[in-house]
């Protein structure tokens, strides 16, 4: 029987359905071990059960030979040197769809909360400073009728399009790498534009773009320059595709309105420039963070290591690779 880590906390129900295959190691304190930790407890598995904590490169791959099957409970996996794996016929999967309309759901909200001061607003009433009405307290920006930029037009991407034009009313406009077919566009009443485009148009900018060395930093002072002074821009992407010192000046400085983050760079220790803004709204990387949908995830990277390991009734075909696993395996 193959033996498999799994490196973080997780679903019993999950460990019990691995455990049916494999012989499981598994962490129930939810530590997130070094580098040395994880090399360890990799000796002698075929498989690996991981999150974002992880980084799985060829330095790792090379100490842990055994290994045939790393499969994460996230749809980015830029902590997986895929091409690495690829070369050592490692199946590396991830866990699509499963995450996209609860992931775009709370994007929304945060968007909407940054536009509408919703944090800054419990701080005023927790505090005590809320005696009267007056005309411009707390005075937001509308989201309804207004422009939603969208850069990243994936799945997630896709779905709060839909959100905001057809629930919201909103203009939706959108930048991608590669555009999407008139009919897709047409769903959602979206107009594919350059990015300075985009930055100048937007009046609530979501990010939705995965993280690599050409996404890094996307958004940074030059880009946050183009965007209006009262806009708001939203990440729900990863850390990394915003230069987050260079958004905490801007938003000191009123450069932009607000801003509404799930992740930063650093984590899970975010610029310390940001806490303290009164027009930011903050939340610690839990996007996809609801009950049903974290054991979608969990359920699917499962599954995704039963087969890719040869087991179950996808044996050899896991339900949604990243790359061609032992195709050409050394």
């Amino acid at each position: 029987m193959d033996k498999v880590l799994v490196t973080r906390a997780v679903f019993p129900e999950v460990l019990d359905r691995l455990s049916g295959y494999f012989e499981v190691e598994f962490n129930p304190d939810d530590q997130v071990w070094t580098r040395s930790q994880l090399v360890e407890r990799l000796q002698g598995k075929a498989g690996a059960f991981i999150t974002g904590s992880e980084r799985v490169d060829a330095e790792l791959l090379a100490a842990c030979p055994d290994l045939r099957a790393v499969c994460t409970m996230a749809v980015g996996y830029n902590n997986i040197d895929v091409e690495a794996c690829t070369a050592r016929g490692v199946w590396v999967t991830n866990t699509p769809d499963v995450l996209t309309e609860t992931t775009a759901d709370f994007g929304f909200a945060l968007m909407m909360a940054a536009a509408r001061r919703l944090s800054e607003a419990e701080r005023y009433l927790r505090r005590g400073e809320w005696r009267k009405w007056h005309y411009d307290q707390l005075m937001g920006a509308d989201v309804h009728g207004a422009t939603l930029g969208i850069l990243g037009m994936g799945r997630i991407g896709q779905a709060i399009a839909r959100r905001g034009a057809l629930g919201f009313g909103m203009e939706v406009v959108y930048h991608n790498r590669t555009r999407l077919p008139l009919e897709a566009e047409g769903a959602v009443n979206a107009r594919w534009v350059d990015k300075a485009t985009l930055l100048r148009e937007s009046d609530h900018l979501v990010l939705v773009v995965p993280y690599s060395a050409t996404s890094h930093h996307m958004i940074g002072e030059a880009e946050l320059a183009l965007m209006k002074p009262t806009a708001t821009l939203t990440n729900i992407a990863r850390g990394g595709v915003v230069d987050d010192a260079a958004l905490a000046k801007a938003l000191r400085a009123g450069r932009i309105a607000a801003a509404g983050l799930d992740v930063y760079e650093g984590e899970p220790h975010p610029n310390p420039a940001l806490l303290d803004l009164p027009n930011v709204v903050l939340s610690p990387h839990i996007a996809s963070s609801s009950v049903s949908t974290r054991r979608a995830m969990a359920d699917l990277a499962a599954g995704n290591l039963i087969a890719a390991l040869g087991c179950g009734p996808r044996a050899g075909r896991p339900p949604t690779p990243v790359n061609p696993g032992p195709t050409g395996r050394p």
